[in-house]
């Protein structure tokens, strides 16, 4: 986990060196040139994801939007991503997502506040450069999510839970490091997955399906008419998908301890209990494809 000097080890005795200066559980991470480079990954991502996601979805002419525009131009985005740093930070690209991995104790706590964060500065600067390029009578509204005239937010908030749990049990189980003989790209199922999303989703709600995407129109255009159905509903989906792909459908052998560990931040151990030493530091095997 260090590069260089090896960190403390305790002793025969049990305590630690006097003059040693003991890291908090999640410190660790804080000091690792991997974890920022995932945060900027999530950042750069995410900016990229809604520049074209919603600039795909602008009217540019008069008549009906064409659903299945949007619907592969969000999906190619998201393919085209995950393959470009999925090996980085695991391209969520997606609170919701970066929810769901949290659920399954599968990421620190303190690195998924900073993905969400990141997540949420990038789509409002995706948005930001779109808006900046795009003629005033082209913008619109940038794509607000909005529901249909006849769907209750009762109505929408189910669909953008059923949407998000398909999308996260797709990504769980792609992203699956115990699954032998994967078939596939990776990066292809999972834009398959957003793309299904969009095909339904966009008739009742405009297929949310993450709060990040829906958040960054909502703020540049002041418009936040029913906007926490499109973080109520994704972020219970991705936590139900969760909880259905690692508690029921293929479920991960962890103790409550261990699960507690890895929210904590503690750093990863090798089999005979002491902290793994290697020349770059450990990431979580999920946020890797």
């Amino acid at each position: 986990l260090y590069k260089g000097d090896c960190p403390p080890r305790l002793g025969q005795g049990g305590s630690r060196d006097p003059g040693t200066v003991s890291i908090p559980p999640a410190m660790w991470e804080l000091r690792s040139a991997s974890f920022w480079r995932a945060i900027f990954a999530e950042f750069f991502a995410t900016l990229f994801y809604v520049f074209f996601g919603l600039g795909s979805s602008l009217r540019w002419a008069p008549g009906p939007l064409h659903v299945l525009q949007v619907a592969l131009a969000f999906g190619l985005a998201l393919a085209t991503l995950v393959q470009a740093v999925g090996h980085i930070s695991g391209a969520h690209v997606n609170p919701a997502v970066t929810f769901a991995f949290l659920v399954g104790s599968q990421m620190s706590l303190l690195r998924a506040f900073c993905y969400m964060a990141a997540q949420l500065l990038g789509a409002v600067a995706g948005a930001a450069v779109l808006y900046s390029v795009t003629p005033p009578a082209v913008r619109g509204n940038l794509a607000l999510n909005t529901l249909h005239p006849g769907v209750s937010v009762g109505q929408a908030t189910m669909v953008e839970i059923f949407l998000t749990l398909q999308f996260v049990l797709c990504i769980f189980a792609t992203y699956d490091e115990r699954r032998n003989g994967r078939l596939g790209s990776v990066a292809l199922a999972v834009g398959f997955s957003l793309t299904l999303g969009h095909l339904f989703g966009m008739y009742y709600t405009g297929a949310g399906m993450n709060p990040a995407r829906s958040f960054a129109p909502a703020i540049l255009t002041r418009n936040f008419t029913n906007h926490w159905v499109y973080w109520v509903g994704p972020i219970i989906g991705g936590g139900l998908g969760s909880l259905l792909y690692d508690f029921l459908l293929f479920p991960r052998l962890k103790s409550v301890s261990e699960r507690l560990s890895i929210l904590k931040g503690a750093r990863p151990s090798d089999p005979n209990g002491q902290p793994e030493v290697t020349g770059e530091p450990v990431e979580l095997k999920t946020q890797a494809l």
